[in-house]
């Protein structure tokens, strides 16, 4: 196969394409969720500051629902879509800031959701702190 001009130059500017940074749950919880859930996802803050309401303790999400994780759940309510307007919850809505670039999703029927990458690496390591 011979590769002219054009095909060069695609490739050339395949190579400079800069590959976007892999999305940490990890990271993304420490800056954004742990300040109210406590590190350990048990909404236990710090030199014993509390909340009013506390914030929910989010290792026990499974088995507050029949031993599976709550996937959607956990992103809608991060994202704030299942919130709606008759909630009154201290927790920020992120979703209605730019949660970046999105990812497909597979649902159970085969179809897939575009999902900002950072809602689910958070939700993949809310999973992770299930007992």
């Amino acid at each position: 196969m011979r590769t002219g001009p054009a095909m060069m130059a695609i490739l050339a500017l395949a190579a400079c394409v800069a590959e976007e940074p892999e999305v940490s749950g990890r990271t993304a919880f420490m800056a954004n969720c742990s300040v109210c859930h406590g590190a350990d996802g048990r909404g236990s803050l710090a030199n014993g500051i509390t909340m009013a309401p506390a914030a929910p303790d989010l290792t026990m999400l499974s088995a507050n629902n029949g031993g599976v994780f709550p996937r959607d759940f956990v992103m809608s309510t991060i994202d704030g879509y299942s919130r709606g307007t008759h909630l009154r919850t201290p927790m920020p809505e992120f979703g209605a800031g730019d949660l970046g670039p999105t990812v497909i999703v597979e649902n159970p029927d085969g179809t897939g959701t575009p999902v900002p990458a950072v809602l689910l690496a958070l939700s993949e390591f809310i999973a992770t702190l299930q007992e």
